[in-house]
Formats: structure tokens, sequence, C-alpha cells
């Protein structure tokens, strides 16, 4: 361990960089140091599950630092003092898990090539029963010995504790920690759930881990959902468990989930269990007029009365215009239509528009979203392969 008394060192250099006098300020007065907590969200009864501590710095004046935590905990692990500073945030949880609400857990980050240090391990191990506290894996750097941890953990298993793994979908979070660790929680990364509403191969990969967390009994939590079209593809998943600033902000404890935000919640997760109707599958739209149309995102020109008379769908090939072309709508069917009855009018289309997105409408015929012909598809095909294992 270095002397944090020192000055910084070349490793230092940078206005972004935390100095080793700023990290020796903060392990002798802890209280600059500040946790909160993000709720979880059962998603399908729109209740909290549980929260998530984050750390939050202060500088000498009391004021937040301008450094981000993730820059505070990689210096300090840099300068061989990781495990002092995780372990404020951990002996915090520890203090706090007794107040929790009733049914919620905790979870706390924990660097696994840390979590072996004494510092961290010791005051876990002596605190008695650690339930509902979940310990959750955020690794940024490969494991090379995963044995001691393994051990380790089963010991925290044994006294009550759960074990997520965090970032799952990318770096060092992979199959090994996966098959190694088996987590009863998976966290996916924020970069796998930004934008999956509009990407199958993220939605392919979040369902791919939904089912290999179903195989060891682990739930599936999508982290840093912030639109109400990335929540609908994860119901439509299945996805238990959700977190991010739609649902909620780092606050003090314990922060409350917003009624309407609930009540959307659970009519918009029972919408998504109708499996056998396109309103399963509908993906919200951006309506010309009402808001900015990324490149990336798909359309709808509306006239007085909201129905739809046109559809605005984004550059299809690397050589097309930039912007959006405007299409006629080949096909609107209301929400509650089935999803083989929309299939077989899909086919019928002429083929310069087979794949152009369906237009659901509401009773009175305003737009209510879209539905894309490869998830129609896809249910399809899921619904095919249901019948065949049951038989």
């Amino acid at each position: 361990m270095e002397n944090l008394a020192a000055g910084p060192s070349a490793t230092d250099a940078g206005p972004a960089a935390v100095s080793p006098a700023e990290l020796a300020r903060v392990l002798a007065r802890p209280t600059a140091l500040h946790t909160v907590f993000q709720p979880i969200v059962d998603l399908h009864r729109g209740v909290i599950a549980g929260y998530e501590s984050l750390a939050r710095f202060t500088d000498p004046t009391g004021a937040p630092s301008p450094h981000t935590p993730d820059l505070w905990f990689a210096a300090a692990d840099r300068h061989g003092v990781g495990a002092e500073l995780e372990a404020i945030v951990v002996e915090r949880c520890l203090a706090l898990r007794h107040d929790l609400p009733p049914n919620c857990f905790l979870t706390v980050n924990v660097s696994p090539h840390l979590l072996t240090h004494p510092a961290l391990s010791g005051p876990l191990l002596a605190a008695g029963d650690l339930a509902p506290l979940v310990i959750e894996l955020t690794e940024h750097q490969d494991v090379a010995d995963l044995r001691p941890l393994v051990d380790l953990k089963d010991a925290l298993l044994d006294r009550g504790a759960l074990v997520a793994l965090d970032d799952a979908g990318s770096g060092y979070s992979g199959l090994q920690q996966l098959t190694q660790f088996r987590p009863q929680m998976i966290k996916l990364d924020r970069a796998l759930v930004a934008g999956a509403d509009t990407d199958e191969v993220k939605l392919a990969l979040a369902e791919l881990l939904g089912e290999f967390g179903g195989r060891i009994d682990a739930w599936l939590l999508a982290e840093g959902v912030e639109t109400w079209a990335e929540m609908d593809a994860f119901l439509r998943l299945g996805v238990p468990l959700g977190q991010g600033y739609l649902l909620g902000r780092p606050a003090p404890p314990w922060s409350k989930l917003d009624p309407a935000v609930a009540d959307r919640l659970r009519v918009r997760s029972s919408k998504a269990r109708l499996v056998e109707n396109v309103v399963s599958l509908l993906e919200e739209v951006v309506v010309e007029g009402e808001g900015p149309l990324p490149d990336d995102r798909i359309g709808v020109r509306v006239d007085q009365h909201r129905h739809p008379v046109a559809l605005l769908l984004p550059a299809r090939r690397a050589d097309d215009q930039p912007g959006h072309r405007v299409a006629p709508v080949s096909l609107r069917v209301p929400a509650s239509a089935g999803v083989a009855e929309v299939a077989r009018r899909v086919v019928a289309r002429p083929e310069s528009c087979r794949f152009d997105p369906v237009v659901c409408v509401d009773h009175v015929g305003a737009v209510a979203g879209i539905v894309r012909v490869e998830r129609i598809l896809s249910r399809l095909a899921e619904a095919k392969g249901d019948r065949a294992t049951a038989s």
C-alpha cells in the first residue's frame, strides 16, 4: 500500500484524476462518502423489490466532488486501498439492512478481485445473518484465480447473502463468471438495455441470458431503463426486475415508487402477457411534430384525429440518404388483433412494403404504436416451439 499523504504520482496526471491526498482525506474522514439508494422494481407487480446502494463523494467544503464515483474507486484500487474504500460502503449497508422496508433486499457493489481482502471479507463474515443483503459483483478487470472467490461466495451464501453479477453482457462479466459464480441475480448491462426496443440483437442476447438465468434459478434485472419503449421490450421478454431513471433516481433511504409509474407499469405488464395479441408486441412510436425523431427511430404522421396517415421510416442501407422516407400505411390493425391473424395479413401485402411496420390503433382509430414484422415472426416461431415441446 502506498503512502497516501504523498503527492500525486505520474499515473494520476490529468484534471479528472483523484489524488492520493484526496483518498487519504476520505479514508480518514469517511463522512465525506455518502450513500444513496436507487429502487429496484418488481416489474409485474409494480412494487419496489429492493434498493441498490451507490456511493457519492464530497470535497473538503462539503460540495459534491468533481470526480465521479468510478474514478474514486479506480484510483483507490490503483493505490492499494480499494478494499478499504469499498469497505466503507459495505459497512454502511450492513448497518442499514435491518431498517429496510418489508420484503426488500439491499445490493452493495463489490469488486470481485478485492472481495477476499480482509478489509472486505472480515466485516461480512463477522456480521452474522446477512439477509437480505445482495453482494453485487462489479468487475472491470479479470480475476486470475476464481477458486478463493467462489469459496468465499459459498460462505456468504451460508450466512444468508445473495450474489448478483453486474454488467452481464459486457466486459469480463462473461460466461466464465456466470458459470463459476452461479449468481442469484443477473444484471443486464446498461449498454445492452439502451435502445433495446429497436435492436433485435440486444433483445436476443437479453433473452439468452434470461434463459440461462432460468436454468440456474437466477432473476434477470434490466439496469438503466430510461424510456417506456425500453421497458415494454423487457416486459415482453418477461424480465422480472428493473432499475433506472424511469422508475426512480438515487435518493436517501427509502424512496417510494411514484403511484402513477406503478399503475402504468402494471397496465403495460398485463398487456405484455397477452401473448396471443399484437398488443404484447406493441412499440411506442414518435408522432411527427410531438417530439424529436432520431434517425434510427420510426415515426408516424397523423391527421387532426391522430389517425395514422403515413410512416416515417429510417434509411435501411448505408448508402441511403440520412433522415426518413415517407411511406404509406399499408396495414393498420386494432391492438387486440391476434398475432396469427396479423401475420396472414402481412404476407398478403405487396413485396415493396411487406416488411414495413404494422400500425396499431385504438378503439377510435388513433395511433397506439407499431409492431415490427420480425417480432410477429419471432412470436409465431416461439408458439410453434412451445407446441412442439408440449407434444
